[in-house]
């Protein structure tokens, strides 16, 4: 430690001897440093705070109608990047700043000033935004604020229009190809229709429903017809019985009312069945609500009400013909025998016929059986392809009209309001340069220089001023030392060159302050 301070003391005394060089170069750099101070010019800054208002009472209203982006991404994105290069040349122009730019390297200098001397500044959650510019010049200031302001928010507007064309734009083309897609789905499935029209139903059933439907009517018909042939042969029995002799007729009414109350209504029965029919295809689409379902149970209703009605006539009619025998009487019921045995014929070959129909069509489902899935396949893919494209340009030009509504939303008032809290100001006082910092800076960098100076001297000449240094350096024996004794001249000489040396160090700090406390009763009064 006693080294290292003997060292610095070492030091101190060969920068000693240069002292009077240090104090020129302090006093150098010391006034250089205070000129510099006053030349700076006065900055002032201008500034304005703008509050966007996202919440509006449309927003609500509108939702589920129109595409409502996020206003606050975008006002937050847009404070980011308004600081761009052709924004900046738009300033440039509004606030007539390139009147004085004489060629294109003036022009990039200011624009790339102004880009670094522009500022916004965003207090967060609030949206309330800050701009900011410092400038020598109060009007010049004031005027780049006002057209920084413009620029916000006509950016916004801006932006959000042509954000709109261009989706229309692209949903405009989109809805033309799928037009074309739809137009060429609908020529595919025309041209499938017309080339399987045989095939079709208004049911909607396939191949094997239809198949287990002709089935189902076929057995019915065979059962019917099997239920008249069975009515016939007893009407036939019963009437070769009469013919026989009259000692039967007992037994023959018995069986001519039992007859009369199996007689069959072929033709109620025909239409039953196919309003029972007509039924089930509707079910299958409709509800039990649906118009056509609800009158079609009322006609099926209302015939069965009939059917009954007329089997309720043909009992009543056996049962009035009377049971004693006689000529009269076993003429009646032979009369009536062979009526019922020509209506059972009627009615046999009428089921007969419908029989034959439906093997017809029971074979022709049979038979489509066999190539009707690989068409109801096909049927399916293009009815498939068909509503795929048929949803997709719904789809599209349902979104189509929700960005012209979204266009129409953007561009009407308070959907985004701009408020301006502060209009665009100067501040009255220069808020740079800071004199009375940069006046202490300089006096530091006066003292600084001239201790560099000092230091630099005594190593380019050094001096040894001691014992032990000189031999630590030399590595030689000292024998001795010679002392300077001075005269009363020479130590009055000395004092007065510390005199003078402290006179000029301390006229350069007073000096200094004298320049702050100057610069402090200025500045005080510019804001009085």
């Amino acid at each position: 430690m006693e080294e290292v301070i003997a060292q610095i003391f070492s030091i101190a005394r060969g920068m000693w001897r240069f002292r009077w060089a240090g104090l020129v170069v302090a006093w150098v750099v010391g006034g250089i440093g205070a000129v510099v101070a006053f030349k700076v010019p006065d900055r002032y800054e201008a500034t304005a705070r703008i509050f966007v208002d996202t919440q509006s009472i449309l927003k609500p209203l509108m939702s589920g109608l129109a595409v409502q982006p996020n206003v606050d991404q975008q006002v937050a994105m847009l404070s980011r990047t308004l600081i761009s290069r052709p924004n900046i040349e738009k300033l440039v122009r509004m606030a007539d700043l390139d009147l004085k730019s004489e060629s294109k390297a003036q022009q990039d200098a200011l624009i790339e000033g102004l880009m670094k001397t522009v500022s916004i500044k965003s207090t967060g959650r609030d949206n309330l935004y800050t701009l900011s510019y410092q400038e020598s010049d109060k009007d010049k200031a004031k005027r780049v604020i006002q057209s920084m302001v413009s620029i916000f928010v006509e950016s916004s507007l801006g932006a959000s229009r042509k954000d709109t064309d261009s989706a229309k734009v692209f949903l405009d083309e989109q809805i033309k190809t799928y037009e074309s897609k739809l137009e060429e789905a609908e020529g595919r499935l025309k041209e499938f229709r017309l080339r399987n029209i045989d095939m079709q139903t208004g049911d909607g059933k396939d191949s094997a429903g239809r198949l287990a439907e002709a089935s189902q009517a076929l057995e019915t018909a065979k059962l019917q017809l099997r239920e008249a042939e069975q009515s016939r042969d007893a009407a036939k029995k019963q009437l070769d019985a009469e013919k026989g002799g009259s000692a039967a007729d007992t037994v023959t009414q018995s069986l001519l009312q039992e007859s009369s109350l199996s007689v069959a209504t072929p033709e109620i029965d025909g239409r039953l069945e196919a309003q029972r029919r007509n039924l089930d295809g509707l079910l299958q689409r409709y509800t039990e609500q649906h118009p056509d379902v609800v009158s079609t149970r009322r006609l099926i209703v209302e015939l069965e009400k009939q059917k009954k009605k007329e089997v309720a006539e043909l009992r009543k009619a056996a049962l009035a013909v009377p049971t004693s025998t006689g000529g009269p009487s076993a003429s009646l019921a032979s009369q009536e025998l062979a009526r019922m045995l020509a209506t059972s014929e009627v009615q046999v070959a009428a089921l007969r016929a419908r029989v034959s129909e439906f093997q017809t069509r029971y074979t022709q489902a049979k038979a489509l059986t066999r190539t009707s899935p690989q068409i109801e396949a096909e049927a399916a893919q293009l009815n498939r392809d068909y509503a795929i494209v048929k949803q997709n340009y719904e789809s599209l030009v349902a979104r189509r009209q929700s960005a012209v509504m979204s266009g129409d939303l953007d561009m009407a008032s308070g959907v985004v309001d701009f408020r301006l809290i502060d209009p665009p100001r100067v501040s009255p006082k220069p808020v740079s340069p800071n004199r009375m910092l940069l006046l202490l800076v300089a006096l530091g960098a006066s003292v600084a220089a001239g201790l560099a100076v000092t230091f630099a001297a005594s190593q380019v000449r050094p001096v040894f001023d001691d014992v032990h240094q000189l031999r630590a350096k030399t590595g030689l024996p000292l024998l001795g030392v010679v002392s300077m004794i001075l005269s009363d001249d020479d130590k009055k000489r000395e004092r007065t060159g510390r005199i003078r040396f402290l006179a000029g160090s301390g006229g350069l700090l007073a000096s200094y302050l004298v320049a702050i406390v100057t610069v402090s009763i200025l500045a005080s009064r510019q804001v009085g």
